[in-house]
């Protein structure tokens, strides 16, 4: 509502701008900050509650049960001898593995990777970002190599860098982070040329502020908000990664389940069980759906010059 000032013995008033809505405030109205966020969090809820929600070990082979369709029941037995009656809500496998339960723990790698990239890809890119807008003599030098390792397509690069280690999680962690960083180190980069012009690290500047502080005081404030949106955006592609990987064969352990590697263990028999890859290319799907509209959101709303509305702070 617009503010209004009443000058002393005025007969009209003085309408003043509309107070802006705090940051939260406006994160609450955006649908995409909803409905991502929603969804991420209930998937994030599913995964992490995998020990509790999956209902056989994801690893148990049973091929008295192999290849039953969603919604049939079974007589599951235990290594230990002991069987019991089991509905398989989504479905087993060739080799009798339980989809409901693989899909879920298979969540938690994913989200894992994802989450653990993005962080790593923030922290290289900022701190190399910072150092070539600010130290100048060795900006041409960074930027070189960022150059260098972004003429290689991400994927190859994350192949060779897996089939060079032995496979791990953190093999893929390290495989995807490298093709990332050199995106998050242009952005950081381009952001301190714009802030150091600034008039406010001007200041500092003939204040004899040290680079040091100047840079952690004034200038990484400043790029917070862009990071954030890339942050998400780096998560989405690097579970998207994960899966091809391990579609592939190059990710992780076939006795690790992931998104990927059900998929890629489902697909030879595709046409006729193709719930063995439909359910976890669903939850993939969703996954990254959810954290692109949380990037969306927070980029109409953390940068003005996105907003559909036309905000500007």
């Amino acid at each position: 509502m617009d503010s209004a000032v009443t000058e002393p013995g005025a007969e009209h008033t003085i309408a003043g701008p509309a107070a802006r809505p705090a940051v939260w405030t406006r994160l609450a109205r955006n649908w995409s900050v909803r409905i991502g966020g929603a969804v991420l969090a209930l998937l994030l809820l599913a995964s992490g509650a995998a020990p509790l929600l999956g209902t056989i070990d994801p690893a148990l082979i049973d091929p008295v049960n192999r290849d039953l369709l969603p919604g049939a029941t079974g007589e599951v037995m235990l290594l230990t001898g002991e069987s019991f009656p089991h509905t398989f809500w989504l479905g087993t496998d060739s080799y009798g593995r339980d989809i409901y339960s693989r899909v879920l723990y298979g969540g938690r790698v994913s989200l894992v990777v994802g989450v653990t990239v993005a962080l790593l890809s923030l922290l290289f890119g900022i701190l190399i970002g910072l150092a070539a807008g600010t130290i100048r003599w060795l900006d041409g030098v960074l930027m070189r190599v960022m150059d260098g390792l972004m003429a290689i397509p991400g994927i190859l690069l994350a192949i060779a860098l897996v089939a060079l280690w032995r496979a791990s999680i953190w093999t893929v962690i390290v495989a995807i982070t490298i093709p990332e960083i050199p995106r998050v180190v242009r952005l950081v980069r381009s952001l301190v040329l714009s802030i150091r012009e600034e008039p406010y690290v001007e200041a500092a500047r003939s204040l004899g502020t040290p680079t040091a502080i100047m840079m952690v005081r004034h200038i990484l404030p400043n790029t917070v908000a862009p990071l954030i949106v890339q942050g998400t955006y780096i998560c989405a592609s690097a579970i998207l990664v994960e899966a091809i990987l391990s579609f592939l064969g190059v990710g992780l352990p076939t006795d690790v389940p992931t998104w990927g590697n059900i998929m890629a263990e489902g697909r030879l028999q595709f046409q006729q069980y193709p719930h063995n890859v439909l359910f976890p290319g669903i939850f993939l799907a969703l996954t990254v759906l959810a954290v692109n509209m949380l990037g969306d959101g927070l980029r109409d709303t953390l940068d003005p010059r996105f907003s559909k509305h036309g905000e500007r702070p």
